[in-house]
């Protein structure tokens, strides 16, 4: 077995306005909460020398877990982050005070607001957006006022505006109540390559024949051409691809019986629109009104947790574990902010199960990343209600163990109800 130290993970992340500042995210801090800002190599401490050591590195600023380092005007992102990031691991490894001595003073009130803001949307907001090719940055804080701008794809997206309101600020509102105003710096209306474009791209209301060509089959399978049908959806053909991978997007088909024997069809769907049309046997096909997407059918009293509840449920085991994205879209929410709707009722099975003492159902739900884990909210919430992880027993451990509990038990009332 290798005895090599463990790789130190940094994320590299731009800043919005400034192309010639990048920002390094380290795991932990650099050295506590010091915050630091170097001009040259003149200063007594490890990271600066390391760093200005190499060519095109202007100034650097510390501060707690992240380090900016802005450029000379003709230094090349592409040739320095490398160097810059095996500098930042060699001194983490080498160096116990990494910015030298004497960083015991405080921050000011603005400067801890900056950086539990920046935190805050680097491991709740960011990585979502990321799905949709863009991301929300903290630019300033003054008199606790919160300064925030969407770059990339939300910038020029129809949503994105919406998104900070009824998203972003709800979040950064309830977890740092000392946030007096925050401020929208983004141009909406504008954007290089924005997720939504700037265009309506109403859904089509009115049956129309397709174009010859835009409509395919392969192997039993609808196929449309992405460039035709993206800016039908009010997207670039590269984010319709993403979206449709990534399951953002989704497609389904319907085979018609009786009266619409010989006809398919289509549906496609992004969280804020959709688009369909109908095929026929003669391959000829046309635009038609999608149907409209609606939550699953209530019985009489039930909330959404009960829908929730009784979705992961009758959710076949193959299909274990479902992500919050496609559970939402299982229940018919597509709105913007439904997703936190459906955590927010995974939560509310979770206080039930626990008062039962049966096994966590909101474990058959996972966040989108690769690892296959449900969010950081469901192991505190786990941990609140007593219900955790046993001593040494790893997230991914714990949320085996419960999969395999929820299974067991659902595979016993299967049984009693079949006897």
């Amino acid at each position: 077995m290798s005895d090599a130290p463990t790789r130190r993970r940094i994320r590299v992340q731009a800043t919005p306005k400034d192309p010639q500042t990048l920002r390094f995210i380290l795991e932990v801090p650099m050295q506590g909460d010091a915050s630091v800002r170097y001009e040259d190599a003149g200063a007594d401490a490890p990271l600066a020398r390391a760093l200005f050591a190499i060519p095109g590195v202007q100034h650097i600023e510390v501060s707690g877990a992240s380090i900016h380092i802005t450029r000379i005007p003709e230094g090349d992102w592409t040739a320095m982050k490398a160097p810059i990031a095996a500098a930042i691991r060699d001194v983490l490894d080498n160096e116990a005070l990494p910015l030298g001595q004497g960083f015991d003073a405080p921050l000011d009130e603005d400067a801890r607001l900056l950086r539990a803001v920046s935190d805050l949307l680097d491991r709740e907001a960011n990585p979502a957006i990321a799905s949709h090719g863009g991301s929300v940055a903290v630019e300033r804080v003054e008199n606790s006022d919160v300064y925030l701008r969407m770059s990339g794809g939300c910038q020029g997206c129809a949503a994105s505006s919406a998104t900070l309101r009824q998203g972003i600020e709800t979040m950064l509102r309830a977890a740092l109540p000392a946030i007096r105003e925050i401020i929208d710096l983004t141009d909406h209306d504008a954007g290089t390559n924005p997720f939504y474009t700037g265009t309506p791209g109403n859904t089509p209301t009115l049956n129309r024949s397709l174009p010859p060509g835009t409509v395919g089959w392969e192997d039993g399978q609808i196929i449309i051409d992405p460039e035709y049908l993206a800016p039908k959806l009010g997207l670039t053909p590269d984010t319709l691809r993403a979206g449709m991978r990534n399951g953002d997007i989704v497609s389904s088909s319907e085979t018609g019986t009786e009266d619409h024997a010989g006809k398919t069809r289509i549906t496609v769907r992004t969280p804020v629109r959709a688009w369909a049309a109908e095929v026929f046997a003669d391959g000829t096909s046309r635009e038609a009104p999608p149907p409209r997407a609606r939550p699953i059918q209530a019985t009489v009293g039930e909330t959404l947790a009960d829908q929730v509840r009784r979705y992961l449920q009758n959710l076949p085991e193959d299909k274990v574990p479902i992500t919050y994205g496609k559970l939402a879209r299982g229940l018919g929410y597509w709105a913007p902010g439904s997703i936190a709707k459906v955590t927010s009722a995974l939560e509310a099975t979770m206080r039930v199960d626990a008062a039962l003492v049966t096994p966590f159902i909101a474990a058959r739900a996972v966040s989108r990343s690769g690892d296959k884990l449900p969010g950081k909210g469901f192991f505190e919430l786990a941990q609140a209600l007593e219900r955790g992880p046993m001593d040494g027993e790893t997230d991914r451990a714990f949320h085996e163990r419960l999969l395999g509990e929820v299974s067991s038990t659902l595979e016993k009332i299967q049984k009693t109800a079949s006897e």
